[in-house]
């Protein structure tokens, strides 16, 4: 909570939320006028965080408001599931407008994430050019560079001097709106260089560009996934980097603030998919959220049976030791706590590539020994825990052993479980939590219980 004298950096964070309050007090007084206008004034970021927080028929009621002067950027900033809502209030021939007016790969993120057939009704709208650039992205593997890029750069013969290439960019009239980098190409389009602004301006206008050039490039395939673009611009520190087909030819350009949402989209899609839900969820109905989450639930449902079977299995000794049903809750959740840990770190270790098949072996050692460290501290507790409790040490003992058997093997579950699973071509984020759970659960009830009917009985 902040205090009676917040900071600035607390006013801005609290803007949205206070802008949505004042937008939602207009509309209920019929002021529509001026929600419309608060809206207007707004960064794009900030004015799509507004509409969001506006529910119900008084975000349809501000939409309709804003029909005619909602800028485009606004609507790229949506959230997936609002931005869908939006468009269809708004309809095919506003969508139109919107596509040409933003950059290539924030209009394709628009456009693909529209029906089949208003997407074609809208490309059908937009002049022809830009249709041929928006079904070319279209085309390219969701998710992939070919989306993420942007169609318009500065390409460059390395033979010019800055001179001419200054002069070039001033009679230009279809220069990037950002850009950080001019490429240099041969005549085939093919990048032979990059050249950075900093040093193109500070070089004298006699200067030839292939004398002040980096032949060193960072080049991104065109069909590379965005989680592999994203990595080689965290690797390699960069601001730009141009994306290339199949013939080595220049396609366009990716720019950091793209890479800077493709990392936020991943790892919080990550998170999300560990806990088998979806960002969308907070805008979805209650039938379609119910829908989405049953089968994650079910799931976990056939799991949960598989694990009461093992405890099924020993029914009699927990009848003879009735401790024993107490105790088991405290193997089990110690096994899961420590196998959630280290799948949480392999998921998030695989998709910054910081865990490969290079290092794997010796990460899952440290893991083991993480795991058994740990195992040895928790089961003498609970040894003495469980000893002084019920007054029968063995049965403290017993319950000692299974902690540091399953929290050894829950650990290692949890680095195991998602390499097996990426090897495999499954995203570790998806399926992980489901297995280790399963794993830690049962091995957790049938080594205590099967210590206890081995040792006890």
């Amino acid at each position: 909570m902040t205090g009676p004298n917040p900071t600035a950096a607390e006013k801005r964070m609290n803007a949205p939320e206070n802008h949505a309050r004042a937008v939602s007090e207009a509309l209920a007084s019929g002021e529509v006028d001026r929600a419309c206008a608060i809206v207007l004034d707004l960064h794009a970021a900030d004015a799509a965080d507004v509409i969001s927080q506006v529910h119900g028929s008084a975000r349809s009621q501000l939409v309709e408001g804003l029909r005619e002067t909602l800028h485009a950027d606004v609507l790229a900033e949506l959230e997936t599931g609002i931005r869908e809502e939006v468009l269809e209030q708004l309809g095919h021939g506003h969508i139109a407008d919107a596509v040409v007016r933003l950059e290539t790969d924030d209009a394709i993120g628009l456009l693909e994430d529209l029906d089949a057939g208003v997407r074609a009704q809208v490309l059908d709208a937009v002049p022809a050019m830009d249709r041929a650039h928006f079904e070319s992205g279209l085309g390219y593997p969701e998710d992939s560079a070919g989306r993420l890029m942007q169609r318009d750069f500065i390409g460059i013969p390395e033979y010019w001097t800055v001179g001419q290439a200054i002069d070039f960019m001033r009679e230009s009239e279809d220069l990037p709106e950002d850009f950080y980098e001019l490429f240099v190409v041969d005549p085939a389009q093919r990048p032979v260089g990059t050249l950075p602004l900093n040093r193109f301006i500070r070089t004298p206008r006699d200067g030839v560009i292939s004398s002040i050039m980096d032949k060193n490039l960072h080049l991104i395939p065109v069909d590379m996934d965005q989680e592999d673009a994203a990595f080689e611009f965290q690797q390699y520190d960069l601001m730009s980097a141009g994306v290339v087909g199949s013939s080595g030819r220049l396609l366009g350009v990716i720019m950091i603030d793209d890479i800077v949402d493709v990392i936020h989209e991943e790892v919080e899609e990550d998170l999300l998919r560990l806990g088998g839900v979806a960002e969308t969820d907070l805008a979805r109905s209650v039938f379609t959220t119910t829908r989405r989450r049953f089968s994650w639930l079910f799931v976990n449902l056939l799991t949960a049976i598989f694990a009461s079977f093992v405890i099924f299995i020993f029914e009699a000794t927990i009848e003879e030791i009735v401790a024993v049903a107490i105790l088991m809750p405290i193997v089990a959740s110690m096994a899961g706590n420590a196998g959630t840990q280290s799948l949480t770190v392999a998921v998030r270790a695989l998709a910054t590539h910081d865990l490969t098949a290079a290092n794997a072996s010796r990460i899952v050692v440290k893991e083991l020994l993480v795991g058994f460290a740990n195992g040895v501290l928790f089961a003498v507790m609970v040894t003495v825990v469980g000893g002084l409790w019920f007054g029968m040490p063995e049965l403290g003992l017993v319950v000692g052993m299974a902690t540091l058997f399953t929290m050894t093997v829950g650990t290692v579950a949890g680095i195991l479980v998602p390499l097996g699973l990426q090897k495999s071509g499954v995203d570790p984020a998806i399926a992980s939590s489901v297995f280790v759970t399963t794993i830690t659960d049962v091995a957790g009830f049938f080594s205590f219980l099967g210590l206890v009917a081995l040792l006890l009985l």
